[in-house]
């Protein structure tokens, strides 16, 4: 399996990547207007993935929901930097951005300020109906982007048919990734489940993995430490938000025995 970009980013083939949640941004609905209190809640769970043994972490604005169908607000991507920054000078982990709902082009900005290896980008090619309303990649602007910025070693991480989303027509995971990877050039796939904390269907992981096998692969939903030795036989890594977090609720703290039961499952599936 290729996995050269996993290992430039995070030291490692196979890593286990975590999510840093952030609370409500300015200028979202619930905002509390404190970003002191943000970027304390940020820290501490970024300081709880590497105490657990995580390889890395994509911060979102997770608390900012309902999330914009586009282009988020500067306030937004202001706060977001902080963050980014906050949390990589507290831990010195690798860390992505994921500006939700799909703004690319905001988290490479975050990315290129705060210190990011890596974009999460939940639609980068084709269209699919979200609650958001009907969502579209923009690959081309990304990628002439991160070209314009020289910022060529902020990887793009592409979701395959994301969670949340149903596509227009059959639901065909080979053909997405497929889109992706080759016309999209993403530098890595993800696939999840049908929303958040959701198992993904190992089937459509199987077959993405069959239709492009030269593009690392993780799985970004719903991952169990019980299923990490199926998952090693399918994928190149897991990013892991839910399953980390106290009692496995996604709006608690992130729980360092959770990371590190993760952590040892995965580095026993993958050895």
């Amino acid at each position: 399996m290729a996995a050269g970009v996993l290992e430039r980013i995070f030291g490692r083939a196979h890593p286990v990547i975590g999510v840093i949640h952030l609370a409500p941004l300015p200028g979202s609905p619930r905002w509390k207007g404190s970003l002191d209190t943000v970027l304390a809640t940020a820290v501490r769970d970024a300081k709880a993935l590497r105490k657990g043994g995580a390889d890395g972490a994509v911060v979102e604005n997770y608390g900012d929901l309902p999330f914009t169908g586009g282009r988020v607000e500067p306030a937004c991507v202001a706060a977001m930097a902080v963050a980014l920054r906050a949390c990589s000078d507290a831990t010195g982990l690798p860390l992505g951005v994921n500006v939700l709902r799909n703004d690319p082009l905001s988290a490479l900005g975050v990315a290129v300020a705060g210190g990011g290896r890596f974009l999460r980008v939940n639609l980068h090619t084709g269209a699919m109906v979200t609650d958001q309303g009907v969502l579209e990649g923009h690959a081309s602007e990304t990628l002439r982007e991160r070209a314009r910025l020289g910022a060529g070693g902020v990887a793009v991480f592409a979701d395959v048919l994301v969670k949340h989303a149903t596509p227009f027509g059959e639901r065909d995971p080979r053909t997405a990734a497929a889109d992706a990877a080759r016309r999209g050039l993403a530098d890595a796939l993800l696939v999840t489940g049908p929303a958040t904390g959701k198992r993904a269907d190992f089937r459509e992981v199987a077959s993405v993995r069959d239709e492009i096998p030269d593009v690392p692969l993780l799985v970004a939903s719903g991952v169990r430490p019980a299923d990490l030795p199926i998952l090693a036989r399918l994928a190149d890594g897991v990013l892991v938000g839910t399953a980390l977090k106290k009692g496995g609720m996604t709006e608690n703290p992130v729980d360092p025995s959770r990371v590190r039961e993760m952590v040892k499952a995965a580095r026993k599936a993958w050895r």
